[in-house]
């Protein structure tokens, strides 16, 4: 059966803040007056050892994403390795991606494929907070696990969406 292949690019920087400003917003939800530690404990940003788990939770939610979406993905690649996502931004540099090739029937609704990249991003994003808030906010961190199962669930029905078929004439 013939195929095509439907490519969905994520922002490495878009996901970073992403992840940031998410939890900036929780922090600031929880400030009661005299919780400054906590809140501010709760709000990832830019040091190096925050950036860095930033980037790993980020790299772990890519590849468990990969690893959900197997049996749609097209790679040659035979090597792997566990380096970190670099998500430095340098304005001289072209922007950090992740990429998804996706094998799709001919009869895919490409008017999906938004969803599909949406998706995708919210669910690295609300696994790489999970990932986050398990550090420093367990409470929390459940919830946004959650949210990136109904994300996965939501790609999945995006990638199983077709064309309706049009009768031929005789």
């Amino acid at each position: 059966m013939a195929k095509k292949i439907i490519s969905i690019t994520l922002y490495v920087s878009e996901l970073t803040y992403g992840v940031q400003n998410n939890t900036y917003l929780t922090g600031r939800t929880h400030l009661n007056g005299n919780n400054f530690e906590h809140v501010a404990n709760m709000q990832a940003n830019d040091d190096i050892e925050n950036a860095n788990q930033i980037s790993r939770s980020i790299g772990n939610a890519f590849a468990t994403l990969k690893m959900e979406l197997n049996e749609y993905l097209e790679e040659n690649d035979v090597t792997a390795n566990n380096i970190l996502p670099d998500t430095s931004i340098n304005l001289n540099d072209a922007p950090k991606t992740l990429t998804l090739s996706l094998m799709m029937p001919t009869n895919f609704n490409n008017a999906v494929k938004d969803t599909i990249s949406t998706a995708a991003h919210q669910y690295i994003v609300n696994t790489a907070i999970s990932d986050w808030f398990t550090i420093t906010n367990k409470e929390e961190a459940q919830d946004y696990l959650k949210q990136a199962a109904m994300n996965l669930v939501q790609i999945k029905k995006a990638i199983n969406k077709r064309i309706r078929p049009k009768r031929t004439t005789i």
